[in-house]
């Protein structure tokens, strides 16, 4: 059985990128849209107010915004 995604168009979730990623992009983002799974987790496009392009982000690097 699939499982669906975690986040929703629109949330707001924090975004910690991996201890192998050259920028340091953690921070608030916006989910989207939502993206199939890769391998056996779902991936998300975010889109932080500070930056003027989108990412792809993976379920495990997302976190819901407190």
């Amino acid at each position: 059985m699939l499982k669906s995604h975690k986040y929703t168009i629109g949330q707001t979730v924090r975004y910690i990128a991996g201890p192998l990623s050259r920028v340091t992009a953690n921070g608030t983002f916006k989910i989207v849209r939502l993206l199939p799974l890769e391998g056996d987790e779902h991936q998300y496009r975010i889109k932080s107010i500070d930056e003027a392009f989108e990412r792809v982000a993976k379920e495990s690097q997302l976190d819901r915004h407190r």
